[in-house]
């Protein structure tokens, strides 16, 4: 009997760790290992882009300090003024900054898509309840199979805006077996980010706390907390060309 118990467990556990470990190949739609589906709202949504209202379970009920300030009533000239102020750089350790020097700094967005993305994420904040984030989806058809992709979060608590920038300016290559994995979880990324994500002005920014895995992994500057008391108070920055390829 105790046998026949190890052998289950024992076989529990391989199933759910080949869940883990192969997410998005044929294994898991054989074995019936779904990607876990995460509860949204549209708010827009044309052929290629989209802002949606997202659950995010880690915000309980019980706890009402972690509830987000939502609904949030942010002026689209103040989320145009945020999405401009976005740069991003690519993250480069130590020893290729001697080599290479520090990568150029370039901006996040477009001014196309600042005007799409700005009026959609006012709308969306405006609708969210305290346990939904606004994510974003942006993507450029290269081929059928093939697209470039911009994704990423935010949600407001109290002055502070909480923004995370998932994936940018990301090649996505669609599955044979169709798994629209890009599509469907704007908050994580793709592959590995390898860029860090900055803010102008910089005293806007509110520093926070990372492991030495995220810094491993370019991870820990991919989340930026900016207080928005500051960035009203600035000057919004000029209009500029679109951003740069890295």
């Amino acid at each position: 009997m105790m046998n026949m118990m190890k052998k289950q467990n024992r076989s529990t556990v391989v199933s759910v760790l080949l869940c883990i470990a192969l997410p998005l190949t044929p294994y898991t739609l054989l074995t019936g290992c779904a990607l876990p589906h995460v509860p949204s709202r549209v708010v827009y949504e044309d052929p290629v882009n989209y802002v949606r209202l997202e659950l995010d379970k880690t915000v309980l009920d019980e706890w009402p300090q972690g509830h987000f300030s939502h609904p949030a009533t942010l002026t689209k000239e103040l989320i145009e003024t945020i999405l401009l102020g976005l740069k991003v750089q690519e993250h480069r350790i130590t020893p290729q900054q001697w080599i290479q020097g520090e990568a150029p700094i370039v901006q996040v967005f477009s001014d196309e898509e600042v005007r799409l993305l700005a009026a959609q994420l006012a709308e969306g904040l405006a609708e969210a309840r305290y346990n939904e984030r606004v994510t974003f989806y942006l993507s450029q058809p290269l081929t059928f199979f093939r697209r470039t992709i911009t994704t990423g979060g935010i949600y407001v608590q109290g002055n502070e805006l909480h923004l995370l920038l998932g994936n940018w300016q990301m090649i996505y290559s669609v599955p044979a077996y169709g798994m629209i994995y890009d599509r469907r979880y704007p908050m994580r990324p793709t592959a590995a980010k390898g860029f860090d994500l900055l803010f102008e002005p910089a005293d806007a920014v509110i520093p926070q706390e990372s492991s030495w895995v995220d810094e491993m992994f370019a991870n820990a500057k991919d989340e930026l907390v900016i207080d928005m008391s500051k960035v009203e108070a600035s000057a919004p920055p000029s209009v500029s060309a679109p951003p740069a390829t890295l």
